[in-house]
């Protein structure tokens, strides 16, 4: 135990060191923005938090889980980042830590009104009055990375204005490094925890995420690609008034997708917004490899359309996108398409060819948050129930070195789909449509026509083409035919139980 003092004491030395010329890059002062605060802050609460026991009392893991959300809201920008990041784990960290961080999603810690003219100012050489008629100094939302205003521009439309925290930036690699270093020493004092995985992708989608034209051009990416999904509203950017901190937009209002009572006062169906969600995100992973990968309550909302009065998702904060190579993708589907219709033997060969090895089992378990009885049994046969909601996360807390082991071996591009799943889990689970046979029949008929598209593509026979077509019709049929039957089965039974409670309680005459 002294060697493992011994090393965490000179891991904190060489942080402490690579903070020392921190202060001297910010433009405003703050204790909290001191180099050796944030470190001293980050250190003190990672020493707290008892991982050489992970299996521990739900009142510590209460209690760190506490402690870690106060550190991302104190040290801001990144650290609020990789917390919103670390509440979607749920195949990785007690219900404790996910639930406590969760709240980081809506509850970031604003920019004055001074920093927001300031930083309008630099990057559009105006100040707020030159620009709008109206800006509303209380912000709609704050997140990790950038606060949104609403706004009235002098001819009368109204937009929102995102706007990047101005210290964001310049702490961001800073913040980083500071994670690699305590991520490091957590290894060599532990070395079953294996949390480099989270470094890389901070490092590799932080830049991307702090580049609000690239935000721009992924919105319109997005628009342009699922422009067919007439319930999918995606608002347009001005060009004239965005740069890299600064991204106007069309202002669109809406319920966040998990407020179940805004949907009831609205007259929105629950189960048709779910069901556009889980076609929206198929078409995305599984047709075009191009994935949305921050799909949490305040990002998605859902409205009335004002003209039709048709329900309607709004997709917002478009800067983490994930592109899937076509190998991956490919891989994904067969995966998936094994998973619904209960095919282990493809369910092994696909996750060995996603990284998993002979950790496929507990891979499976992960990608579906279901058992691994219930993934041999067919994930679509019976939705999930509380008691396997625990026995999952009982497990993921014993096999934590394992989960550790295995997300550090599948290709980087499953850790954001992995997210982007839990996210959606999450929403489905407020909705209470969690695991519903017509999402996985949607899932499927993406899968169908991905890798039909992709057979298409790779023949020259015109012959094999139209094969590979009447194929794909058949599949599609056929899915078509079973999601019939269940609408028939659900109607009978619906009927049998009206038709039990009018015999018990009969009406009086």
């Amino acid at each position: 135990m002294a060697r493992k003092a011994l090393k965490l004491a000179s891991w904190t030395s060489m942080a402490l060191a690579a903070s020392g010329i921190y202060f001297y890059s910010n433009k405003y002062l703050d204790p909290n923005d001191f180099g050796a605060v944030r470190v001293g802050r980050a250190v003190a609460t990672s020493a707290l938090i008892p991982l050489w026991s992970w299996p521990v009392f739900l009142q510590v893991h209460l209690r760190s889980a506490r402690r870690l959300c106060e550190l991302c809201c104190a040290n801001r920008g990144t650290f609020i980042k990789v917390g919103q990041h670390l509440g979607a784990l749920d195949y990785l960290l007690p219900e404790e830590y996910t639930s406590t961080l969760k709240v980081l999603h809506s509850q970031a810690p604003q920019s004055s009104m001074q920093e927001i003219r300031q930083v309008i100012r630099e990057d559009l050489g105006k100040e707020i009055h030159d620009l709008f008629q109206s800006f509303d100094d209380t912000p709609l939302g704050t997140a990790s990375l950038a606060q949104v205003h609403k706004a009235v521009l002098h001819d009368g439309r109204t937009v929102a204005v995102k706007v990047q925290h101005p210290k964001v930036r310049a702490q961001s690699s800073k913040d980083i490094l500071l994670m690699e270093v305590l991520v490091l020493a957590v290894k060599q004092l532990f070395p079953e925890f294996e949390f480099m995985w989270l470094v890389d992708e901070a490092k590799k989608n932080l830049p991307l995420e702090l580049d609000f034209l690239n935000e721009g051009r992924n919105a319109e990416k997005v628009s342009q690609m699922l422009k067919h999904f007439d319930f999918l509203k995606v608002p347009r950017i001005h060009w004239d008034l965005s740069t890299e901190r600064v991204l106007l937009m069309e202002f669109v209002d809406g319920g966040q997708v998990n407020d179940r009572d805004y949907m009831e006062r609205n007259k929105i169906d629950v189960n048709e917004i779910s069901r556009h969600l889980g076609k929206m995100y198929s078409e995305m992973i599984f047709v075009n490899g191009f994935v949305h990968c921050d799909p949490h309550p305040g990002n998605v909302l859902v409205r009335k359309h004002p003209g039709t009065g048709k329900a309607e998702i709004v997709l917002l904060d478009h800067g983490l996108y994930q592109v899937l190579t076509e190998e991956f993708r490919l891989n994904y589907c067969h995966l998936w398409q094994s998973l619904i219709w209960t095919d282990m033997k493809r369910v092994k060969e696909y996750s060995q060819r996603l990284g998993a090895g002979d950790l496929y089992p507990l891979f499976a378990c992960m990608l579906t948050a279901r058992s691994w009885d219930s993934v041999n049994r067919g994930i679509s046969q019976a939705p999930v129930t509380a008691t396997e909601d625990l026995e999952i996360r009982n497990n993921a807390a014993n096999y934590l070195p394992q989960i550790s082991h295995l997300l550090n071996h599948v290709p980087r591009q499953m850790l954001l789909i992995l997210k982007t799943n839990d996210l959606l889990r999450g929403i489905e689970a407020a909705l209470g449509t969690r695991a519903s046979a017509s999402s996985f029949l949607n899932m499927s008929r993406c899968c169908i026509r991905a890798l039909a598209e992709h057979k298409k593509k790779n023949t020259c026979s015109f012959f094999r083409r139209t094969q590979i077509s009447f194929s794909e019709a058949f599949n599609l049929w056929q899915i078509n035919l079973h999601e019939l039957i269940l609408r028939v089965k659900g109607l009978k039974l619906a009927d049998r139980v009206l038709a039990l409670i009018c015999w018990l309680f009969p009406a009086p005459l």
